[in-house]
């Protein structure tokens, strides 16, 4: 774990804080960054993320009575309760606690035998922000589950039992890649993933780019529909093109069908199969060193997701602004989109002077503070001896 501004021993003490005893198992899992490749993993495309040094930190212990006890930093620091023989999706404020019990009740279907339990989470992964602290929360409590009731599953089974929960609970119908990235990240590489046949390759970040994450603190939640809806028009178009999913249509073959799908169907699956296009070609232009490649592809990104897929929004779309004025190698909304955060390619020797200068330059715009981070991409979900 690297540069964590969270400790196993803060976790530790938390706990008996919290619980008047200590702490059985303990796990963390790191958020993630996505390079290029948005709004693709859904329909069996390719991305390219790398899981990255902040994390969301748990631990636990067993306890005889059937009951989940949940106490975490990021929800007013107090105790949920949930009855075992009861996880059901939760609505309102305490509907975050979906991401937890959903993973429990993957375990239970897989026949972990999963009794009650006490957990508490620490976190320095902002939430909200494109970084998946979903996926994080998620893998950090299926570790939690492996490590106190002796049920193992390998790190690509682990993602997919993320994923299901995330289906089945949060009623988010995400992709694999970021409970993918989150469990299988590299230490200093990005992953390849295809989506597809879940063929992971791993590509070394170079040394003279560094990787910057602007945070709009305009908060999203995929759940309010539109990640949905957009999965739909993807589906839509499937069934215009006569495909599984858009990976397999070239954009040839979408011009063809154009007047039949309707404008809007149309674009959305024009950013898809291009999307995909794209990641192909940065993956070349990060084997060849190419900055400028790289720059212009995350560009068309941004700029298909604004016009194409209409997942921006104005403060994420000034923030690449600025981030062009800077000089940036490239700049893009990154996530689900609606809010969240940009990820800035910057050279190495201006990581600095960038993270001063747009969150100066931000604020001489409009007021309003933001957050930055220079992050760096790490190894994936883990455990660690109490």
């Amino acid at each position: 774990m690297q540069n964590s501004s969270i400790t196993k021993e803060n976790c530790i003490s938390r706990f008996k804080e919290i619980f008047d005893r200590g702490p059985e198992a303990y796990a963390y899992s790191p958020g993630r960054i996505n390079l290029i490749g948005e709004h693709v993993d859904y329909q069996n495309g390719i991305v390219f993320p790398a899981a990255i040094n902040k994390y969301i930190h748990g631990t636990a212990a067993a306890t005889q009575e059937p009951l989940i006890k949940v106490w975490s930093s990021f929800d007013h620091e107090r105790i949920l309760e949930i009855k075992l023989d009861q996880l059901e999706p939760q609505r309102g404020e305490d509907s975050w606690i979906n991401y937890i019990i959903g993973v429990i009740a993957q375990y239970m279907k897989k026949g972990a035998k999963v009794g009650g339990l006490e957990i508490v989470f620490e976190s320095d992964l902002p939430s909200g922000s494109g970084m998946s602290s979903s996926a994080a929360l998620e893998s950090t409590t299926a570790l939690l589950i492996e490590s106190l009731f002796n049920f193992t599953l390998e790190p690509i089974e682990r993602a997919k039992a993320c994923q299901a929960a995330e289906h089945e609970f949060a009623g988010v119908p995400c992709g694999i890649m970021d409970q993918i990235a989150v469990n299988c990240g590299t230490q200093g590489h990005a992953l390849m993933i295809d989506c597809e046949s879940l063929e992971l390759t791993s590509f070394p970040i170079p040394e003279f780019i560094a990787i910057v994450v602007a945070d709009t603190k305009v908060k999203h939640d995929l759940a309010d529909g539109q990640y949905a809806k957009r999965k739909l028009e993807c589906d839509e178009a499937c069934k215009g093109l006569g495909v599984q999913s858009l990976r397999e249509a070239t954009l040839g073959e979408l011009n063809k069908v154009k007047d039949m799908l309707g404008t809007t169907i149309f674009r959305r699956a024009r950013h898809v199969i291009s999307e995909i296009i794209r990641v192909k070609d940065f993956a070349t232009a990060m084997e060849q060193n190419d900055p400028t490649k790289m720059g212009t592809l995350l560009a068309l990104s941004h700029e298909s997701l604004k016009s194409d897929f209409e997942v921006t929004c104005t403060e994420l779309d000034r923030l690449v602004q600025i981030a062009e004025k800077l000089d940036a190698i490239g700049s893009r909304m990154m996530g689900g989109g609606f809010g969240g955060s940009t990820i800035n390619l910057v050279r190495s020797k201006n990581k600095e002077q960038f993270l001063e200068q747009i969150k100066l330059l931000h604020f001489e715009m409009t007021g309003n503070d933001i957050d930055a981070w220079a992050v760096d991409p790490v190894s994936g979900a883990t455990t660690s001896d109490i």
